[in-house]
């Protein structure tokens, strides 16, 4: 957020508890300048249409995604994009590009502002070479860390639908997403935020432990949070 814009990326949550979230931060729904969306499943867009409804929310989303959300009898402030274009709310500028996820047409975001670039990175089966190239440079990179291979594999999902997260189209393992830190995270990007974690399959201090161990190999000092299902986190000033 920038004091002429704010930006909410993907409403997963209900508008109540959306609210809730935002008042923890000193911050309020019908305040937002747009809501951006990365792909339409329900845990990306559960609320989307009662935010958009209450609040006049403009909705930025692809043109291939955007029919896939059930609107009902309203309809919201759509501004429909190709994935790869540029977005412009207030002066944020956004950058979208594809990201390979089972969905129609899902998309990561870069917010820009006042020389401050935010990368925003989730439900993604792996990471290609066009994705580091564009979270280089971030302040602050948003990665998933969805699941431990392990906890994956002997949890309660049926097998079909293990094969799904752990395919290509599926989700990033903790394994994989230590591997881009290793290899090929930007050492200049001072804050790392992991999400998207499986409440199932996963564990915080998993993730926090694994990606610490990464980061300490190549001596980073990069300040590492773990994203939570139930609370904000960090609130960062630039």
């Amino acid at each position: 957020m920038t004091e002429k814009a704010r930006v909410l990326v993907d409403a997963g949550l209900s508008l109540r508890e959306l609210t809730r979230r935002m008042a923890m931060v000193g911050e309020r729904p019908d305040q937002l300048s747009a809501v951006v969306i990365t792909h339409e499943h329900s845990d990306h867009v559960a609320g989307l249409a009662t935010l958009a409804r209450k609040h006049g929310v403009p909705v930025f989303i692809t043109r291939l995604a955007a029919p896939r959300i059930d609107w009902g009898e309203f309809t919201p402030a759509l501004e429909a994009f190709q994935a790869g274009c540029r977005l412009s709310v207030g002066d944020i500028e956004i950058d979208s590009f594809s990201i390979p996820h089972d969905s129609i047409d899902p998309v990561g975001f870069c917010l820009r502002t006042q020389g401050i670039k935010i990368a925003v990175v989730t439900d993604l089966g792996y990471i290609p070479d066009s994705i580091h190239f564009h979270v280089d440079g971030a302040q602050v990179l948003l990665m998933e860390a969805n699941h431990d291979l392990e906890m994956l594999r002997v949890g309660p999902y049926p097998w079909s639908v293990k094969q799904r997260v752990m395919s290509r189209m599926g989700h990033l393992s903790n394994l994989s997403m230590c591997e881009f830190l290793r290899d090929r995270f930007d050492h200049s990007t001072p804050h790392l935020i992991l999400g998207h974690l499986s409440e199932q399959n996963n564990h915080p201090e998993i993730v926090r432990a694994m990606a610490a161990a990464a980061l300490e190999e190549r001596g980073l000092t990069t300040t590492l949070e773990v994203a939570t299902q139930s609370e904000p986190g960090t609130v960062f000033h630039f």
